[in-house]
């Protein structure tokens, strides 16, 4: 039964999804878009963060609605060997502020809250309770999902966000705190472990402990402890808990990624999001391609959805292609580092100059920028690194909770 005709719907309430709802909604006011989400409220239980560099006047147009917290004294970086403030300012945002400011400016009627999706195709989406939504343009914005056409280690985290009942005392972000124990987030081996800290007013504090790791185990318990004991470190543990957050995310290393796009392929249908590779395969910061990813169908909205369709598979091969460097360094951490001393290879990069940093996390590495990171003394042995170059890493597995 179909009970709604829509312009556009996008299926995937998350960063990618939203955004595209609202630059969609920013340059065509009138369209009737649906924003489908199958759980209550957008954006899951994430917070999203950024360079201020990171973002042009138009990306940080689209992203006014949405408040943000902001921080223009730069961030710090600590490692066993040094710490470092670099310059540059820093945003984050919150999923629920994402949640209340889409709800807050896109038309009644738009989101689509706890509807789940059964399928998908050209001409609508068919949900699980047996009803459809008909749309001239489909936009798949699901999560991504493990595929053995992909390879790579991953990325595990838990953060709390904490409310004390007086200061914290941190001035600015602390982007990567690696001078902490590296161990593995399961207690058994080694990883490169690092503690991210935000201070996200005078007396809350968000702490998030994270890991680069050969399996995709995440023991909440056990990374909750590890927060504990940071915190008590820092005299952190009389607090409330405001809120939680947790995740797996892939490091890319390699894969076949035409063979990739064939099995998410749905004719018709556009794709964009982390289903659609559009990912940093080392950071995982998303933030400058969602947004540009946004703009992008923005703009072209007005073609059928079958050019449109084309054009982001065209614009995620063209995004694998350039973020080659990306899965090749991350090769270098995974297979030529042991994973106590993954360390290393961090320690080295935040030594660098702090332009080059940021275009690094923005994927935006000049050829100037891959020349240097590679070129010195190398954190790890030239031997491991030339026999990394030929691996690709084990294909990707779902994930994994203790």
């Amino acid at each position: 039964m179909t009970d709604s005709q829509f312009d556009i719907a996008i299926v995937g309430g998350g960063l990618a999804g939203g955004l595209i709802a609202l630059a969609l909604h920013q340059r065509h006011p009138g369209r009737h878009i649906a924003l489908i989400e199958g759980g209550t409220v957008l954006g899951g239980n994430h917070r999203w963060s950024w360079f201020e560099s990171d973002l042009d006047k138009v990306g940080k147009a689209l992203l006014e609605p949405i408040p943000q917290t902001e921080w223009d004294k730069g961030y710090d970086v600590r490692f066993p060997k040094y710490s470092r403030t670099l310059e540059t300012g820093y945003r984050s945002m919150s999923s629920a502020d994402f949640h209340e400011a889409l709800s807050a400016v896109l038309p009644e009627g738009t989101l689509q809250l706890g509807r789940r999706a059964a399928s998908l195709d050209a001409a609508g989406v068919d949900f699980e309770d047996g009803t459809r939504i008909a749309a001239g343009t489909v936009i798949d914005c699901r999560s991504f999902t493990p595929s053995k056409h992909l390879r790579g280690g991953w990325q595990v985290f838990v953060g709390r966000h904490m409310r004390l009942p007086g200061s914290h005392g941190v001035e600015r972000p602390v982007i990567m705190d690696a001078d902490v124990e590296q161990v593995a987030p399961h207690g058994n081996g080694g990883a490169y472990r690092f503690v991210y800290v935000l201070p996200l007013g005078e007396k809350d504090v968000f702490v998030e402990d994270t890991y680069y790791a050969d399996e995709p185990l995440l023991d909440r318990a056990m990374l909750s402890s590890r927060i504990d004991s940071y915190s008590h470190a820092h005299g952190w543990d009389d607090h409330a808990v405001v809120g939680h957050e947790s995740g797996v995310l892939p490091v890319l290393t390699g894969g076949d990624f035409a063979a990739y796009q064939d099995e998410v392929r749905i004719p018709g249908v556009v794709i964009a999001g982390a289903r659609g590779g559009f990912t940093h395969p080392l950071t995982s910061y998303t933030i400058p391609i969602a947004v540009g990813n946004a703009l992008a169908i923005a703009e072209k909205a007005d073609l059928p959805a079958e050019r449109l369709a084309e054009i982001m598979e065209s614009r995620a091969r063209r995004h694998w292609r350039s973020t080659g460097y990306y899965r090749l360094l991350g090769r270098f951490l995974f297979f030529a580092a042991d994973p106590d001393a993954r360390v290393n290879v961090f320690q080295r990069f935040y030594s660098l100059r702090k332009g080059l940093i940021e275009r690094f996390y923005a994927a935006r590495s000049s050829r100037f920028d891959r020349v240097r990171v590679l070129w010195g003394n190398p954190p790890v042995s030239i031997f491991r690194a030339m026999t990394a170059m030929f691996k690709r890493g084990k294909p990707l597995k779902s994930e994994k909770t203790a």
